[in-house]
């Protein structure tokens, strides 16, 4: 049998699906790999080379900047499960101006998507709010803050379901960053100068995960059980409510890119991150 390390770089469902359900489906087990899955949250950029990683955002970001000659190998969505998240008084985006923020870094993946948005409802991030810089992790913080108000809103990611706790807090959900920015952004990617794209480890791994595509994509009531390994404070209802918005629409059933998405989305944040863009043909293997 096989091995490698997969390794993932944010928590919450976003990242870490897709492979629970390929792991405990015993897809990887059939294609004949052994599969570490890694967190790699907090590892630089030189030791998470040596994996596979599902963080397609944080590999294309260093691909930019730093030459690395990340491969996409299959992509799970093109919709980043990130949202922006207002406190009591804090109804809309607009309201985000003069306001303090809980976000990700600049340049990190989740931070540029941000500031891509923000930008799109007329907001500068370094002019028109305070952006309270804070390292990724399950939010609890984040809600501790909002309670306490020592910040107005937070960017948040999938480890909670913005609209339950919206409704549970008394906070607003002002914008998913999966309607308003569109970037292949989790799956398989490895450098190729480290682990070969043809090598029957890697391979195996990518077949898995189509296949794990495909069951969620063909079993909603499978995917929903594998969520509440995550979401556990939802109710079966708002799990699949859950699903239903975010998950069945838009996570592909194939791993296949859509170039042209891709495309503007490497342009758009090539522009923010001050760099020359990429074409995706360089980045994006597509699925065969």
């Amino acid at each position: 049998m096989h091995t490698i390390d997969l390794a993932y770089v944010g928590r919450g469902i976003h990242e870490e699906l897709v492979a629970y359900v390929a792991d405990q489906e015993g897809y990887f087990h059939d294609e004949g790999v052994h599969v570490a899955v890694r967190d790699g949250i907090g590892w630089d950029t030189e030791r998470l080379r040596s994996c596979a990683t599902i963080g397609l955002g944080r590999a294309v970001l260093s691909r930019l900047t730093h030459g690395i000659e990340w491969t996409v190998l299959s992509v799970n969505t093109h919709r980043p499960l990130f949202w922006f998240l207002g406190g009591t008084g804090v109804t809309s985006m607009a309201d985000l101006r003069g306001r303090r923020l809980a976000v990700h870094a600049p340049h990190t993946a989740p931070g540029c998507f941000a500031r891509i948005v923000l930008r799109q409802h007329g907001l500068d991030p370094d002019h028109d709010l305070e952006c309270v810089v804070r390292a990724p992790g399950d939010y609890q913080m984040d809600l501790r803050k909002l309670r306490d108000r020592s910040i107005d809103a937070a960017y948040v990611g999938s480890t909670l379901d913005p609209e339950q706790v919206a409704d549970e807090e008394g906070f607003h959900a002002l914008a998913w960053v999966g309607d308003h920015f569109q970037i292949p952004t989790v799956g398989v990617a490895v450098d190729p100068t480290r682990l070969p794209i043809d090598s029957p480890a890697v391979q195996a791994v990518v077949r898995a995960n189509r296949r794990a595509l495909k069951t969620m994509a063909e079993r909603p009531d499978l995917a929903i059980g594998h969520m509440a390994s995550f979401l556990n404070r939802l109710t079966v209802a708002e799990l699949q409510r859950h699903y239903e918005r975010y998950i069945g629409p838009y996570f592909t059933a194939d791993g296949r890119v859509d170039l042209d998405t891709a495309q503007r989305a490497l342009d758009a944040v090539a522009v923010e991150l001050g760099v020359t863009p990429v074409p995706p043909q360089r980045i994006y293997q597509p699925a065969v």
